[in-house]
């Protein structure tokens, strides 16, 4: 499926945590939408793999392996995106480390916060690194959050926490970056259809006696529209807030998720 026009042809996109389902989608999209991709992750394997799907739309790939908790590894990323790619239009930060679920009263404050450096600071940081470049394209930068911001399920207090943090992070760039013509905003999705959440519905089903389906369907009757969002979905709507369609929103966070939470 391409996009009816090339609302990010000449561009070029950063895809921080550019891993399996969502990661992926965002990558692709975004070539099929006309941009070059520079595809960053841990795992050079994984992102050599998704490169090689990019070039085959006709995009150029740069694969950057990168720890986006290392402050070294994302200068480096950003460093190299520059160099070799001549520009840099747009940021998508995708990279997510969930904390443990467990309640904030009496669960492990460490590991909770050892997740921090990818969830919220690894967005600043990057942003930051690539302020100049941006600067120079009125850029945008988009950050993956989550539906946890809005709902009330126990045991993702530390997640929430993170993801809160996320959201005052885009929101707080969108004000010290606006005057040089650099948009911030975030994109909440709810559950994505994909492989993970495709496996947690069959463990669900297989411990309550029931099938995929109908865990499926119960979960989906929680939404307006009656499903879940597949991953491209979301990136679809990442595309929109890279192009120029987009060029009035900033410091915003749009919920991706068939309508399964209101704010």
């Amino acid at each position: 499926m391409s996009f009816p026009q090339l609302l990010l042809e000449g561009r070029t996109v950063l895809v921080a945590g550019a891993g399996p389902g969502l990661g992926r989608a965002l990558a692709l999209r975004s070539a099929l939408a006309g941009a070059d991709v520079v595809l960053a992750a841990r795992s050079a394997d994984r992102l050599n793999a998704l490169a090689e799907e990019v070039t085959d739309l006709g995009r150029r790939a740069l694969v950057v392996p990168t720890d986006l908790a290392d402050d070294a590894s994302i200068a480096r990323l950003a460093d190299t995106a520059v160099r070799e790619m001549g520009r840099l239009d747009a940021v998508v930060y995708n990279a997510n480390m969930q904390p443990p679920h467990e309640s904030l009263v009496d669960g492990d404050m460490d590991a909770a916060r050892s997740t921090a450096d990818v969830n919220v600071w690894g967005a600043l940081n990057l942003t930051r690194r690539l302020t100049p470049a941006l600067r120079e394209t009125k850029g945008s930068v988009v950050m993956v959050n989550s539906m946890v911001l809005y709902n009330r399920r126990p045991r993702f207090g530390a997640y929430r926490m993170m993801k809160a943090a996320l959201l005052a992070c885009a929101r707080g760039l969108s004000v010290d970056l606006g005057p040089m013509g650099i948009r911030v905003n975030t994109v909440a999705p709810g559950y994505i259809w994909a492989d993970k959440v495709q496996a947690h519905f069959e463990r669900l089903a297989a411990s309550r006696g029931m099938t995929p389906e109908e865990v499926y369907a119960e979960v989906a009757a929680e939404t307006d529209l009656r499903r879940l969002p597949e991953p491209e979905a979301i990136a679809d709507a990442v595309v929109f807030l890279f192009s120029d369609m987009a060029r009035a929103i900033t410091g915003q966070s749009i919920n991706v998720d068939c309508g399964q939470t209101h704010h």
